[in-house]
């Protein structure tokens, strides 16, 4: 059977679907289509020109070297084709981004018929997406005297690609559609269970909603009723895309309500508008500006004081909101992008400047970041290859450096890694480019972040990262069919890139699905590191992480840099003693519930760096909190580390490097080994006085500072999605923080669930501990609801049956994986035995298993959106409360919330995660700015 004829059966299949067909990326398929083309009586002649001119991904796919290869051809005279004129075929090339299509223009370009270089030339200074291959030749034939090269590099210089695009228009009229009432979780704009789909646009469009078709077609009917307008999506009362960055949640947005990126280029659409009126959670926001989308902070809904200026609060001590203006679906509003106002019926409402920055208008130009990101780099290649000062063309990295002030702990490592500022001493609301030292990339975004890559034409990862690494726990509880076709093949892309993968595409080392974050966490040696994550929960407790979308991770492998403004940052410390009863996760919960009363609701922590002085908890502990801050909406987390803590910390990330080596994962260029290296090196310069852990100067400048008062948590504390709140808005938010005495030991529970990266090795050792105490009170352990328990890794496993904890799990369990007949289809009932899961996400995930509809889940992970872990039920909503693993366990076991006597008496003589401040302050003495060395 022919690839055409394979393609033609595909094609009848996704009709049933209602789907259009697969964008090609195939070589073979593609010379089919040519041969069919060339051949002028063939039969599917015109369905096969069709394909080839709209239907092809661009980039570096096999497909479009093909592509770029016939175009050449044509535009040569070597091949004609009367419905593609040479004209017409440079138009295509102008449309397909990078790579062969590059290589393609240049060899045209700097090729012997003028009139064709010409033509060549005037398209070359419309791209951006040239590499050093590229670049080189360029550079070369300017140096051999070539005047066309000449040419380009001189309007290189000048930034034409960027200059000659049409500005943003002075006007922009919305039409709102309110999403959703309350916070707006990307689960609800592309559903975890669709994480299969991601990579086939059209079809995972159609999740849109949680495949809501009523909600979709009202959507729909909207747009068709103002075809001169853009759809603004709002979360109303709420902030929009809280959760995780993805990428697939803004490209369905921008599928709905964006415009077409080409018209040579299916489903690839940008510029979509989002609205919250606590606006865009930071890491949504940036993957906005990927697209070159709009993100708008409402601000319609404020808090009610009375007449004495006090804050009115509800039963629950919630702050009352008033309505300042009202964006039901269907009010039109009007943006004037030059006084960087909102208007409604002619009046403003509100100042949009945030949303409208110089460098948020380049991407709103460009049509998105990437182009921007290279596109300077490109501007200073040509400028430095010419020897000429490049132009100002680009708004300038915006520099605030505050004369006297310290620094913060982000502060410091900005300035370390930044790239291309003046050199002075910079501070919080700077804008600028920084060197990336670790990648992660997971595996349900991992696809889409090889399409970015392929869609950008990089070939190989940028050498100044020291690692890249790709995971495979995101997909680790169900081996399916989704999975075996698209996993492998990820992993092979990414290994042949240069990451460090978590599968062997040779099939040498064992298939690891250890959790991203917690291999991640041991990857960073370097507490002045930069991190980049396609995941929310990139958040490490060395150096400072940053959960991305899947292009921001493209982007940041390729080339080894992400431009970002330096965040404020709220300092946290603690005071008091911890009580023994509890678990370190009570005191992160506490933080939450602390904070939110004493700043009247809100939360300080939405959109910043939380610099917590954690200082005498090793990394894999800490985690659990910098983990938590993304439910906090923060932007990022740095932990301060006394010396000895932090080398311990190295210590041990050492060990597991060395078994990851000794397992034959490190790669050609030895990354790794390098890692260890790099480790050792630091671990010194800590003993040695050199330099010490990063900390902040005494004199550092914080939008708030708050301290955490263990002495007032008496009880273990439970995040409760309140699912039943009257007000919809404050359901499913992670700030309903409520002590265990709150459920009377009374509130069912149907399933426990210990794992996800919120856990470390001691939690699983806690789980084991209990078992044994509860035998020794009860004489035997009964489940009265089904435990799934998923180690985050295998190396955490292998020192649970060094440590004999394993065995003891095991005499309880009722399942245990078995990595050499992995399940191939997702648990749909469970019964009340100890499950034993495989390491990796699991249920924290959502994507692949699940609990049982309408069930009341207690769990450790960090998710309780609604549908994420439980969906609802007609019988009554799922709900998905979060804990500690002591109370996780014995819910489980007793099928209900423990009283607090029966969790002190279960918890007895096992020590859970145990924290103390540290006695002294964590700051450092400012230098003189003249002194400053990073």
């Amino acid at each position: 059977m022919s690839r055409y004829t394979e393609y033609l059966t595909q094609i009848t299949d996704r009709e049933t679907l209602g789907l259009h067909p697969l964008p090609i990326d195939d070589a073979e398929l593609l010379y089919e289509l040519i041969a069919q083309i060339n051949a002028v009586n063939h039969e599917h002649r015109e369905d096969s020109l069709h394909f080839f001119i709209y239907n092809v991904l661009p980039g570096t796919t096999a497909a479009a070297r093909v592509k770029a290869k016939f175009l050449k051809e044509i535009i040569l005279g070597e091949a004609i084709v009367k419905e593609i004129s040479p004209a017409f075929a440079f138009e295509q090339l102008s449309h397909m981004k990078g790579g062969p299509s590059i290589e393609v223009l240049l060899d045209l370009a700097l090729g012997d018929d003028h009139t064709i270089a010409k033509r060549a030339a005037e398209v070359l200074t419309t791209q951006v997406f040239l590499y050093d291959a590229d670049t080189d030749r360029l550079a070369k034939a300017f140096e051999n005297g070539n005047p066309i090269a000449t040419a380009i590099l001189e309007s290189y210089a000048k930034a034409e690609f960027y200059t000659k695009l049409p500005d943003i228009p002075e006007e922009i009229e919305l039409v709102t559609f309110v999403a959703g009432i309350g916070d707006i979780s990307t689960d609800l704009l592309s559903p975890g269970s669709d994480a299969h789909s991601r990579s086939d646009r059209e079809l995972h469009g159609q999740c849109m909603f949680e495949h809501n078709k009523a909600q979709q077609q009202a959507l729909q009917a909207l747009k068709e009723k103002h075809p001169d307008k853009r759809v603004m999506l709002v979360a109303e009362k709420g902030t929009m895309g809280v959760g995780s960055s993805r990428m697939s949640g803004v490209n369905n947005v921008a599928l709905w309500i964006g415009k077409p990126a080409s018209p040579f280029v299916p489903f690839v659409n940008i510029a979509p508008v989002v609205a919250g009126t606590n606006g865009i959670s930071p890491i949504f926001l940036t993957t906005v500006g990927v697209t070159g989308g709009i993100g708008i902070d409402l601000k319609n809904w404020r808090k009610k004081f009375d007449e004495n200026g006090k804050l009115v609060v509800d039963a629950e001590g919630q702050p009352v909101l008033e309505q300042v203006y009202s964006v039901d679906t269907g009010t039109v509003l009007t943006i004037n992008t030059k006084t960087k106002k909102l208007y409604k019926d002619g009046q403003e409402v509100m100042d949009v400047s945030s949303s409208f920055t110089p460098q948020k208008i380049e991407f709103m130009k460009a049509g998105g970041s990437y182009a921007i990101e290279f596109g300077k780099k490109l501007q200073t290649f040509a400028a430095k290859t010419l020897g000429i000062v490049a132009p100002t063309v680009y708004a300038p990295s915006k520099e605030i450096s505050n004369e006297g002030q310290g620094l913060t702990a982000v502060e410091k490592i900005f300035n370390k890694n930044a790239v291309g500022t003046s050199g002075a001493t910079l501070h919080a609301g700077s804008y600028v480019r920084v060197k990336v030292n670790i990648v992660g990339s997971q595996d349900t975004t991992g696809l889409m972040t090889s399409q970015e890559l392929e869609a950008m034409a990089a070939t190989v990862i940028s050498p100044t990262v020291d690692a890249g690494y790709q995971s495979g726990c995101h997909t680790a509880s169900v081996w399916d069919s989704k999975s075996q076709q698209n996993i492998p093949k990820l992993m092979k892309f990414m290994h042949d890139f240069g990451l460090i993968t978590a599968r062997d595409p040779k099939g040498i080392y064992h298939s690891m699905t250890d959790v991203i974050h917690k291999v991640l966490n041991d990857l960073t040696v370097d507490d002045w590191a930069i991190i980049i994550g396609g995941d929310s929960h990139t958040r490490m407790s060395k150096g400072v992480a940053f959960g991305a979308d899947s292009g921001t991770v493209a982007l940041a492998l390729a080339t080894g840099e992400a431009s970002m403004p330096i965040p404020e940052s709220v300092k946290v410390t603690f005071k008091g003693k911890m009580k023994d009863h509890l678990d370190f996760r009570d005191v992160v919960h506490a933080t939450q519930l602390q904070m939110l009363k004493e700043f009247n609701g809100e939360n300080v922590f939405q959109g910043r760096v939380i610099e917590v002085h954690i200082g005498t908890l090793l990394a894999d502990q800490a985690f659990t909190f910098t983990d938590w801050t993304a439910e906090m909406k923060a932007k990022a987390s740095i932990c301060i580390s006394q010396p000895d803590t932090l080398i311990e910390s190295l210590e041990i990330a050492k060990n597991r490097i060395k078994i990851m080596i000794e397992k034959g994962m490190d790669n050609d260029k030895q990354v790794l080994k390098r890692l260890i290296d790099k480790a050792n090196k630091r671990i010194d310069e800590i003993r040695s006085g050199e330099k010490p852990p990063l900390a902040p100067d005494e004199n550092a400048q914080y939008y708030a500072e708050f301290v955490v008062d263990l002495d007032r948590i008496d009880e273990p504390m439970i995040a409760d999605p309140d699912v039943h709140n009257a007000d919809a808005s404050k359901r499913y938010t992670h700030d309903t923080i409520r002590d265990l005495s709150y459920y009377g030991g009374e509130k069912p529970v149907d399933l426990g669930f210990v794992g996800s990266c919120m856990v470390h090795k001691g939690d699983i050792k806690i789980v084991s501990k209990m078992l044994k105490n509860l035998e020794e009170q009860y004489g035997k352990v009964e489940f009265h609801a089904p435990l799934v328990v998923a180690a985050p890794t295998y190396n955490i496993i292998d020192e649970l049956k060094a440590e004999g904890d394993w065995d003891v799990l095991e005499k309880y369990s009722g399942f245990e994986f078995d990595d050499a007949s992995p399940k191939t289809s997702a648990r749909t009932k469970y019964d009340n035995i100890l499950y034993l899961e495989r390491p990796g996400c699991n249920l924290c995930m959502g994507n692949q298993e699940k609990a049982e509809q309408g069930d009341t889940v207690m769990a450790t992970s960090t998710r309780l959106f609604q549908g994420r872990v439980v969906k609802d039920s007609d019988r009554k909503k799922g709900e998905s409360l979060l804990a500690s693993t002591p109370v996780v366990v014995l819910s489980a076991i007793l099928g209900r919330t423990p009283t607090i006597e029966e969790y002190k008496a279960a918890v007895k003589d096992i020590q859970l995660t145990q924290f103390a401040p540290p006695i002294k302050k964590l700051t450092e003495r400012p230098l003189a700015t003249d002194q400053i060395s990073f």
